[in-house]
């Protein structure tokens, strides 16, 4: 009698589907699923960083068709997934919120950016740009469609993430990355661990590479994070739910360029 082939759950870091170089694992979901480290962190944000210039230089318009392909491939593959929240309601929103991000990605300089007025010979422009490297605590539930409500926002400015996945139900967040990864989405522009939540989120609030942390997934009290966060000046989103541009602007900065007229 032929057994079936039972799934290994790992992490997903710079584009490829590592163990956890502890070699700890949890059981959850019915499966065991990769405990990740405060290596497999650190791995993590250096993946991070190293994908930044890629995936920000690309155009906004580029990103918007990343963000779309998404979509396109988790449709393929809707059944699974609607398998792995328990419907199909959760996934058509995890799917919709890719599709309104990535019509947002080429508008968020028009609608955020300006042009200035300014008293003198000058012409002064706002514009916004990615923050760096940000930490996303995907919420424990929903497990699909409230980690893409906090990581689609994340990346569609040109920031790169690392995130970490409901602690009890990790499987949807594996298996989007696989998504990711045969998607057009740069290896190491999303990373994504799991594990206890205890254990990580203080390592990524304290990494002096991290430039933004989103603790919206965080149960509890936060200040322990806060300050971690507040020793390199991280940024620190708090809320956002829903889908609006004004939630993708919490990951943007803004930036005033002036240049002088008829030069």
């Amino acid at each position: 009698m032929r057994l079936p082939v039972k799934k290994t759950y790992k992490l997903y870091i710079g584009g490829a589907f590592p163990r956890s170089e502890s070699g700890r694992s949890y059981e959850v979901e019915g499966a065991n699923v990769a405990r990740a480290s405060r290596k497999d962190v650190r791995d993590a944000v250096r993946a991070a960083r190293e994908a930044l210039p890629k995936w920000s230089s690309l155009t906004a318009y580029n990103r918007g068709q990343v963000l779309y392909r998404v979509a396109e491939i988790m449709e393929g593959r809707r059944a699974q997934f609607a398998e792995l929240v328990g419907g199909e309601a959760e996934v058509d929103e995890a799917i919709d919120s890719w599709v309104w991000y990535a019509g947002w990605a080429d508008k968020l300089a028009q609608v955020l950016g300006s042009s200035n007025p300014v008293a003198g010979p000058y012409f002064n422009f706002t514009m916004p740009e990615p923050t760096g490297v940000v930490a996303v605590i995907a919420p424990e539930e929903p497990p699909l469609a409230g980690l893409v409500s906090r990581l689609a926002p994340a990346i569609v400015g040109g920031n790169t993430v690392v995130l970490v996945a409901s602690e009890q139900r990790p499987l949807a967040a594996i298996t989007l990355s696989e998504v990711l990864a045969t998607s057009d989405v740069p290896g190491g522009a999303v990373n994504v661990l799991t594990g206890r939540k205890a254990d990580l989120c203080p390592v990524l609030a304290a990494h002096m590479d991290v430039n933004a942390i989103d603790l919206e997934g965080v149960d509890g009290d936060r200040s322990e994070l806060e300050q971690l966060a507040a020793d390199n000046v991280k940024r620190v989103v708090r809320n956002g739910q829903g889908q609006s541009p004004l939630h993708a602007a919490s990951f943007l900065e803004l930036k005033t360029v002036w240049h002088p007229i008829g030069v």
